[in-house]
């Protein structure tokens, strides 16, 4: 089957405001920096406990909370137990990340469909829906995860879904404004009068050319999963041993801040500096997506 000239155009309009946006995302000097140190953050997660001649779990009998050197094989050095603290940072680096990204993933799935669904059909439903959304709004949502670690214990899938499950309100709000900013457009018009049903509507027409506040949004989510995560795990109600992550370190970090300070420090940093680069990058995105600004 052939393209039509519509598709053929609506595609190559599309190719070339991805390229527009990617040029102005590159001459952001601030949103390419952290991107580049986002992803050797990541990439220092994912490969570093491979690289690093620690496990985990490994003890240095003659290293008890060692300060960081080059000398001793300990280069940001160990915590009171004998543990690498380089390699502990990286290992809590990948949980920490990991429950960032499937926590994001479950409020965007939800939180995109939730909004396009409310926004396209409207009326009596859309009222419906998102009085709902205003009901869960005004509920705690820290004292709802807490009760899901307290009653069905602290698994970290559990902890992938509570915070997911808590953080796709905004998102439902913004997909919704963009759909019934959308629905009144000649293409949505014309996929009626095409008899398009009313699901292809939404997936193949309403939620792509949302896309972009959502994209910019998600990069904003990230950082607050991290630190919710993060929160959590200092309260002693995130992941548990033999796993970490920077919100344990850091909580493992402040009863040795007088005696060893790198302790608090290390993850500190790598916590922090993963937060400025994804704010960094969302404002990027949202300059790069913005049609006022081209």
């Amino acid at each position: 089957m052939t393209s039509t000239p519509t598709t053929s155009a609506a595609s190559a309009a599309g190719d070339s405001l991805g390229r527009e946006a990617w040029r102005r995302l590159r001459q952001n000097k601030a949103a390419m920096t952290s991107l580049w140190l986002l992803g050797a953050i990541t990439l220092a997660c994912v490969a570093g406990p491979w690289l690093t001649p620690w496990g985990l779990a490994d003890v240095d009998w003659n290293a008890f909370g060692v300060a960081p050197t080059l000398d001793g094989g300990h280069w940001l050095g160990t915590d009171a137990n004998g543990r690498d603290l380089l390699t502990r940072t990286l290992h809590g680096g990948r949980v920490s990340l990991s429950v960032a990204v499937v926590a994001t993933l479950v409020s965007l799935v939800i939180g995109v469909l939730y909004g396009a669904v409310a926004g396209y059909l409207g009326g009596r439903v859309d009222n419906l829906m998102m009085r709902f959304v205003d009901i869960l709004y005004s509920l705690p949502f820290m004292f709802l995860v807490i009760l899901l670690m307290v009653v069905f214990g602290r698994n970290i899938l559990l902890i992938y879904a509570a915070i997911g499950a808590v953080e796709w309100l905004d998102m439902a709000r913004i997909v919704r404004g963009q759909t019934l900013a959308l629905k009144r457009r000649e293409f949505i018009e014309a996929a009626h009068a095409l008899g398009v049903r009313d699901r292809k509507i939404v997936t193949r027409h309403l939620i792509p050319n949302a896309i972009g506040p959502v994209i910019v949004y998600v990069t904003l989510t990230v950082p607050k999963v991290i630190l919710l995560e993060s929160f959590l795990s200092f309260l002693g109600l995130g992941v548990q041993e033999p796993l970490t992550s920077w919100g344990v370190l850091i909580s493992e970090g402040t009863d040795m801040m007088q005696t060893a300070p790198w302790m608090l420090l290390v993850p500190s940093v790598f916590l922090a500096l993963t937060l400025f680069c994804l704010n960094f990058l969302g404002d990027g995105l949202r300059d790069a997506l913005d049609p006022k600004t081209r």
